[in-house]
């Protein structure tokens, strides 16, 4: 009992680091962004340009105050909230590398775009004079989602937990022959995202093309790829476990055998359990791959953590791994 303690001290420790350091980090990232602007006060123009229009040319302005106070508000609240949510709900290795990654864009991507974009209106007199902002918002893209990259893979995986308690008497379970091999694979996808998704797509390109915003291509073509990754899941059930995987093999997410707590059937709403519909993570911590409302798989890990999959046959799925579980002789 006292190592099933101290992994789970661990556990919360990993969680609750990773959490502060990311929102630490995101603090500091926006406040130096804030120093450094606040730093050009006096080569910038007054009032500043603070919003740029689809001719390329600012049309909204602002004082330098109201715009790092615009910068420290939102960009905290997001750094403060997505942080929060690793701190509390990062039971999973995924859900903490979503919060870091998230927690990481948002500070790099609004910082890299305040300070850009005040960036070439030093020495100015009139802020109308800013030219188009293209290249800052390119800057800003490539300058935050590549770092958010690196931070979710550089944030620690999960402690080995092994079950301590066997498959309850009432879980579900397929029959199984000693000796016999058997594997269950079913897919999880989402219709609704491609005929929701591409014609966005297709219209959000033609805007940058009409308007000569080309920035808004690489915003577009990141879209197509979140779109293409995460609306077709391949859930495989066999001797190693539970696996699901992107389509394109990324992201995936893999339960051990020997960390089945039980496995079920149970029907899911995503908006209402998890705020939306893909790769989620619900109020209550559980990782969810909800691309449909309707019958799902749920998985109980050890250590308290759990997943929830939208797929059909889940009945089937369900009773393979609890069988599975229980032939793995914990």
């Amino acid at each position: 009992m006292s190592s099933e303690i101290a992994v789970e001290r661990r556990a919360a420790r990993r969680r609750h680091l990773t959490g502060a350091i990311v929102a630490a980090g995101g603090l500091l990232v926006l406040a130096g962004s804030a120093g450094l602007a606040w730093s050009w006060r006096a080569d910038l123009p007054d009032p500043v340009a603070s919003h740029w229009g689809v001719g390329g040319g600012p049309d909204g302005f602002s004082s330098l105050g109201g715009v790092l106070a615009v910068l420290l508000g939102i960009g905290g609240a997001m750094v403060l909230g997505f942080g929060g949510v690793t701190w509390a709900l990062g039971q999973s290795a995924v859900t903490r590398r979503i919060g870091a990654a998230a927690t990481a864009w948002v500070s790099l991507f609004l910082s890299i775009v305040v300070v850009g974009s005040l960036s070439i209106q030093r020495g100015l007199s009139d802020a109308r004079e800013a030219g188009s902002v293209d290249t800052v918002l390119l800057a800003a893209i490539l300058g935050s989602l590549v770092p958010a990259i690196i931070v979710a893979i550089v944030v620690p995986g999960d402690l080995p937990r092994p079950a301590t308690s066997a498959i309850a008497a009432d879980a579900p379970r397929v029959a199984l022959v000693d000796g016999e091999r058997a594997a269950w694979i079913g897919h999880a996808g989402s219709r609704a995202a491609f005929i929701v998704g591409v014609p966005a797509a297709v219209l959000v390109a033609a805007v940058a093309v009409l308007t000569r915003q080309w920035p808004l291509l690489i915003i577009d073509a990141a879209v197509i790829a979140a779109l293409v990754t995460l609306s077709s899941f391949v859930v495989r059930v066999d001797r190693s476990g539970l696996t699901v995987r992107s389509a394109v093999g990324w992201p995936r997410y893999r339960i051990p055998l020997d960390e089945v707590v039980r496995a079920d059937v149970t029907r899911v709403s995503p908006f209402k359990e998890f705020g939306g519909w893909g790769w989620r993570v619900g109020r209550d911590g559980r990782v969810g791959v909800v691309l449909r409302t309707g019958e799902a798989l749920q998985v109980q890990r050890s250590g308290g953590r759990s997943i929830v999959v939208t797929v059909d046959d889940a009945a089937t799925a369900a009773g393979l791994l609890n069988a599975l579980a229980d032939r793995s002789g914990r």
